[in-house]
C-alpha cells in the first residue's frame, strides 16, 4: 500500500485537496494528511467541512467526510503543530507528498527550509530524503517574489502544477476541472487514475 502525506493550506481552492483525498482513498492509498489553520478556514467556507477540536476529532471526521469507517488506520490526522509527528522525520517512510492547494508563504516557508510547522517540516523532509513532492500554487496575477520561489523550488527538483487546467478534454462541470488538477498530480507521483481524457484518446 503505498503511502503519501497530504497537506492543505489556507489558498483557495479547497476542493482540490477533498478529490485528492478522494482519489487516493479510492485508489488504496494510506494516507497522512495535516490542515493549516487558514486551511481548515478555507475547506469550511469552500466545502462546508468542519474540522475542529483535537487532532483525533479532526481525524474522525475525515474520515466520515470521505467514507471511510470508524478508526480506519489508513487515514491519519496530524495537528500542522505537532512537529513530533511521524511525517516530521525523514525515518518514516512514504511515497511521497502533495501541498494543495498551496498558498504562496507556504510555497516560500518551503523554498527557504523555514520549516515553521508541520507542512513546511514535512517538505522539508521530502527534499532531504530525496522523495517527491508536488505542490500546487493557487494564486493570481503572481508577482516576482511568487515566480522566484516557485524557480527555486522546480531547481530542487519539486514539481509545481500550479492549478491552470486545461480545456481539450472538453470539461463540462467544477469536477471534470478539479480533476485535471488532481490527474496531473497523480500522474506524477505515478498513480493510476482515469479522471480525464487524455490528449489523443
Amino acid at each position: 500500500m503505498k503511502r503519501y502525506i497530504v497537506a492543505i493550506t489556507g489558498a483557495s481552492g479547497s476542493i482540490y485537496g477533498c478529490r485528492m483525498l478522494q482519489v487516493l482513498k479510492e485508489a488504496g492509498c494510506f494516507l497522512y494528511v495535516t490542515v493549516s489553520k487558514p486551511g481548515r478556514q478555507v475547506l469550511k467556507e469552500e466545502m462546508g467541512w468542519v474540522l475542529e477540536g483535537r487532532a483525533e476529532v479532526v481525524e474522525e471526521r475525515l474520515r466520515e467526510y470521505l467514507g471511510y469507517s470508524s478508526g480506519d488506520p489508513a487515514l491519519r490526522y496530524f495537528d500542522p503543530e505537532d512537529l513530533g509527528a511521524v511525517i516530521a522525520s525523514g525515518s518514516a517512510q512514504n511515497d511521497g507528498m502533495i501541498v494543495i492547494p498551496c498558498t504562496m508563504s507556504t510555497v516560500s516557508a518551503i523554498a527557504h527550509g523555514t520549516a515553521g510547522n508541520l507542512i513546511e517540516r514535512a517538505a522539508d523532509v521530502m527534499l532531504k530524503e530525496g522523495r517527491p513532492l508536488v505542490v500546487v500554487p493557487r494564486e493570481t496575477p503572481l508577482n516576482q517574489v511568487h515566480l522566484e520561489n516557485m524557480l527555486k523550488l522546480a531547481r530542487m527538483g519539486v514539481h509545481v502544477v500550479p492549478a491552470m487546467p486545461a480545456f481539450y478534454h472538453h470539461p463540462q462541470t467544477i469536477n471534470d476541472l478539479v480533476d485535471f488538477i488532481v490527474g496531473r498530480v497523480l500522474d506524477l507521483l505515478g498513480v493510476e487514475h482515469h479522471l480525464y481524457s487524455r490528449w489523443g484518446e
